[in-house]
């Protein structure tokens, strides 16, 4: 029997296969044939003389066809780093559970708005209509695809801090305990500072341990904590799935802190920037992407070291045709460094990930507009897979990875947003919105979590697979989704 996501996805396949005859071209495939071959034979489809399978095509074609809103009030807002909560809130009504989202810009604002519920009736706030920029959407569209949420921002959520916000990360968004309703729910998030000639930079943490008063009618002080203050630039952050402790990358190198004690002590040390950092999901090393080009593993189960003297010096050296544009053909760090396990991108790197599902693999991009997958258990043989035209020559851009690991979205400094398939590399959707760069991505979380015996399909958002990034720039915040 013929389930209700089955029916639903066909429906959906049918009707974009109709509506759009350039997806004829593109696959080759007429949605009878795709109809008769789910139903006859599975998940596998003819494709190109192969046999494809339906549900990771029917994803692409769903991806291809995003739709595209930006937010009114929200210039300058989210440029530096977008980040999406689940907590606990408060309202007249009593203890509900909201979605908000954590923003950043270069400018020093943290502002953290709730997603969907506008209470104009409960305190003051600025309501941030969603208005379309892509497609051009006619009548028939506008009622066919309704329009995301509002986001609401109350009077006192925002938050001038020290110096230029470099980072936001929240810890465990993928690995948390779910509660009676199917949600999981976050407590804190990480914040990091550029620092400045008056400040050094900085980590702090947003804590929503208690439930969040919409009503704020001061700033976000109260919930902003500094964990610490380095006599350095501090560029990224990440954090294990406990959130205890908390890694940071600056122009020194890698330190580890302690987020109850501030207590810093050093992992990793290096000329070099840290740029990008990934945790893997057991929390034992750390990926730190370098200013150089060089991605490097860190064992973080050691004991780390407080003082310059102590870490293990290591000779990295630079691969055959990059010693060149370097001027020597080695460097030095200082820390507990897998030397084998060490790769090499051509520019400083940018962004670093880690497929959820595929934890031996992980992303990376650098400023010349390379974006790779690697092996980790085989990095030092390159890239199995690239991803080509990203535009990047200086910017620290970042990218996002959607909660199966099947997409990935970036901005680049040519101010156009893609979309490509993780697994063949092809790249399935390129269009600019609007004379802006997007310099921060974050794929928005589920809404339920519902365990369908499938890992690749655990974390769906209804009963059928649907998908959406929040998109940050100096012109505004988007929400792109399909």
């Amino acid at each position: 029997m013929i389930g209700i996501w089955s029916l639903i996805s066909i429906y959906y396949l049918a009707c974009i296969l109709l509506q759009d005859r350039k997806l004829w071209k593109r696959s080759s495939v007429k949605a009878f044939t795709l109809l008769k071959s789910r139903e006859l034979n599975g998940h596998l489809i003819p494709l190109h003389g192969r046999k494809g399978n339906f549900f990771e095509e029917f994803q692409k074609i769903q991806v291809s066809q995003p739709r595209v809103w930006k937010y009114s009030g929200t210039i300058n807002i989210g440029d530096a780093g977008l980040d999406q909560m689940h907590v606990h809130a408060l309202t007249p009504e009593g203890q509900i559970a909201v979605d908000v989202l954590v923003a950043g810009s270069r400018s020093h604002l943290l502002s953290l708005f709730e997603v969907g519920k506008v209470r104009k009736d409960y305190g003051a706030g600025v309501e941030c209509i969603p208005d379309p920029v892509w497609p051009d959407f006619d009548k028939c569209e506008a009622e066919c695809f309704k329009s995301p949420e509002s986001l609401w921002r109350p009077a006192g959520a925002s938050l001038l801090m020290n110096s230029n916000i470099s980072c936001i990360k929240v810890p465990g968004k993928y690995s948390f305990h779910l509660g009676a309703d199917g949600f999981g729910f976050q407590q804190r998030a990480l914040i990091t500072t550029l620092g400045s000639e008056a400040f050094g930079g900085s980590l702090c943490t947003l804590d929503l341990v208690e439930p969040l008063d919409l009503n704020l009618t001061s700033d976000l002080r109260p919930l902003v904590r500094e964990i610490a203050v380095l006599n350095c630039t501090v560029w990224t952050t990440d954090c294990n799935p406990n959130a205890i402790q908390a890694f940071i990358g600056t122009n020194h190198g890698a330190a580890m802190i302690d987020l109850e004690s501030g207590v810093t002590s050093w992992v990793c040390q290096s000329k070099s920037d840290v740029l990008a950092q990934q945790l893997d999901q057991m929390g034992n090393v750390v990926l730190c992407g370098l200013r150089n080009g060089a991605i490097v593993t860190v064992d973080i189960r050691e004991k780390p070291v407080r003082f310059s003297g102590g870490p293990t010096r290591h000779t990295i050296h630079f691969p055959p045709g990059q010693d060149r544009k370097h001027y020597k053909k080695w460097f030095e760090l200082k820390g507990n460094i897998y030397p084998s396990q060490t790769t090499h991108m051509p520019s400083s790197v940018c962004c670093l990930s880690s497929l959820q599902w595929h934890d031996k693999y992980f992303l990376a991009s650098s400023m010349d507009g390379s974006v790779k997958l690697y092996d980790h258990r085989m990095a030092r043989r390159g890239a199995i897979q690239s991803y080509e035209g990203h535009v990047n020559s200086c910017s620290r851009l970042q990218f996002g990875v959607d909660q199966s690991g099947r997409f990935l979205v970036a901005g680049g400094e040519d101010c156009n947003v893609r979309l490509w398939s993780i697994k063949s590399g092809e790249m399935l959707f390129e269009k600019k919105f609007f004379d802006a760069i997007p310099t921060s991505v974050c794929w928005r979380t589920a809404q339920r979590f519902v365990d369908v015996g499938d890992e690749h399909k655990s974390f769906t958002s209804s009963e059928k697979y649907e998908g959406g990034a929040w998109l940050g720039s100096s012109r505004g915040i988007c929400y792109m989704c399909w």
